[in-house]
């Protein structure tokens, strides 16, 4: 059984965006995996911050940021799936600036 570790991942979905990008962002949220919804305005995915798995995602000035504290397997599986999905919904390459992506 592979164990809980801490994640942290940064995308180009930068926070001076139009609202029309915030908009389809929020859509994806709700797409993925084990969204629970907004809790105090941040959304979260597979629970909150005093159970063993949880997720959640908020702006920052490096680009939209994830935490989660979660098993390595899920972890790629699922911020892979949100890159590729926000790809295709927003129309550009989403991706980690450190990595490339603008």
């Amino acid at each position: 059984m592979e164990g809980i570790h801490a994640h942290h991942c940064n995308l180009n979905i930068w926070a001076h965006l139009p609202d029309e990008v915030w908009n389809k962002v929020a859509n994806i949220y709700e797409l993925m995996p084990g969204w629970i919804g907004y809790i105090d305005g941040i959304p979260h995915w597979f629970g909150q911050e005093e159970d063993d798995v949880y997720m959640q995602a908020s702006v920052e000035p490096s680009g939209l940021s994830f935490y989660a504290q979660m098993n390595q397997n899920d972890w790629d599986s699922w911020i892979e799936r949100f890159k590729s999905e926000a790809t295709k919904v927003l129309g550009f390459e989403v991706g980690e600036p450190e990595d490339g992506f603008v």
